[in-house]
């Protein structure tokens, strides 16, 4: 059970700390408790006191790390549910493939590589079947650590999996193989090796009770398999292993989790990305496909973005100048907020319409138009502001600013401060700026 400030005080010296600056440590211990500020700041604190408190105030879900030039964590989690705080370690993305389908499968998965609100979205990781031949195997793993990409090795052969990490140990995969009749081989690779290992039960049970065996040989960088018979048995695993966890408080159970939707629904690409929707909330930390193309990507990268986008920070773009549709020096420019939502909407119906147009994004907190407004976030001295500190009057020759119908109440104050530019209003509605630019 984690622990309360009073509790971390009974651990922390008496002495000055520097840190807080309070003689008794109290006001340290309550920002410990509070998840403000970290152990390891207090330089009075004893190894043996650090090593018990730390143990205590970790998150129920342990973080486990993978790849190594493209490092990524999973689990850390502390909620069930994003709105109670927020979820910490997104989903990843996976594609099964062998050794017979593996350069086709590659070359769509090459295809998923964008950028969405500063972020990449891509495939990060490769899962690889092994299917009874080790020479055949390694190959195959060599042709996809050259990729660049994660690697998940699914194969619960020993001496296979010796061959393989031997080719790919330095990029940190995973070794996803581990059963309860193979827990000693497994688990000595893995600790030999230095990665994480994948844990299979063939009910919940028999995991908990490998996951057991493994804690007991000093393992404890793991990840959990949940069951593919059927969505139904994933789903109730996925959720059970999670509420073990952190309502139940047994860190036996708190792993990350693989979720292997293409065995699930093996052929059935429609039904998959239901399941990968579903499981991208309820709690897939990696989730394995049968394939990703760019279409079957960007919903799934969408949502995925928005779960795992802390609820009470907006996502919020870049402020800066976007030319769209080809714009120049000589295109009109179109003022907005960097709330997500809003560039999207504004950008797509600009590009839409084909006229060449540079969209200035201003830095209005993240709220939409309306609300930064109101916010006095977005206003004639902070468009001013902008336009002044960016050089944008020096980068761009039209003096035409387009700002939104909503707050055109600004016309007359930003004809004041920018008395060289053109001010027009535009539209109230996104949907309108089609027919508003052409006619412009």
């Amino acid at each position: 059970m984690a622990l309360k400030g009073l509790d971390i005080f009974k651990l922390t010296p008496k002495s000055n700390c520097k840190e807080c600056g309070n003689p008794t440590c109290m006001a340290f211990a309550m920002k410990v408790a509070q998840g403000a500020v970290s152990l390891d700041k207090c330089p009075h604190m004893s190894a043996d006191a650090l090593a018990q408190l730390s143990e205590a105030t970790a998150p129920p879900m342990k973080t486990i790390k993978i790849g190594a030039s493209d490092e990524k964590s999973l689990g850390g989690e502390t909620v069930l549910y994003r709105h109670e705080k927020t979820f910490v370690s997104r989903t990843l993305f996976s594609v099964a493939m062998t050794a017979a389908n593996f350069d086709e499968k590659w070359e769509a998965i090459k295809g998923v590589d964008y950028d969405r609100i500063s972020e990449r979205m891509y495939v990060e990781t490769l899962t690889l079947a092994y299917e009874g031949d080790q020479d055949a195997y390694v190959e195959l793993v060599k042709k996809a650590a050259a990729t660049g990409r994660t690697l998940i090795l699914n194969c619960c052969c020993p001496t296979a999996a010796r061959a393989a990490l031997e080719v790919c140990a330095a990029d940190k995969p995973v070794l996803n193989g581990c059963k309860a009749d193979n827990i000693d081989a497994m688990c000595d690779l893995a600790t030999e090796f230095g990665v994480v290992l994948g844990v299979f039960g063939a009910d919940l049970e028999e995991l908990y009770a490998t996951v057991e065996a493994l804690e007991a040989k000093g393992n404890k960088n793991l990840i959990l398999n949940v069951s593919s018979a059927s969505a139904k048995d994933a789903y109730a695993e996925a959720v059970q292993i999670r509420r073990a966890a952190i309502k139940g408080n047994d860190r036996t159970f708190g792993y990350p989790s693989i979720v292997n939707v293409a065995a699930i629904a093996p052929g059935d690409m429609h039904m998959q990305q239901a399941l990968a929707a579903m499981f991208v909330i309820k709690y897939g930390s990696i989730i394995v496909m049968d394939t990703m193309t760019y279409a079957e990507a960007l919903p799934l990268y969408g949502m995925r973005q928005n779960v795992f986008t802390d609820p009470q920070k907006p996502m919020t773009v870049e402020p800066k100048i976007y030319p769209l549709n080809g714009a120049d020096a000589t295109s009109p420019v179109v003022a907005t907020v960097d709330f997500a939502l809003t560039y999207f909407l504004v950008s797509a119906e600009l590009e839409r319409s084909g006229v060449p147009v540079n969209l200035m994004i201003t830095d209005a907190g993240g709220y939409s138009v309306l609300t930064s407004w109101a916010a006095g976030k977005f206003s004639a001295g902070s468009i001013t502001k902008f336009i002044k500190e960016n050089g944008i009057e020096d980068a761009i020759s039209c003096r035409k600013l387009i700002i939104p119908g909503k707050v055109a109440v600004l016309k007359g104050e930003l004809e004041e401060r920018l008395p060289e530019w053109e001010i027009i209003t535009a539209p109230n509605e996104a949907v309108e700026l089609v027919k508003f630019m052409k006619e412009l």
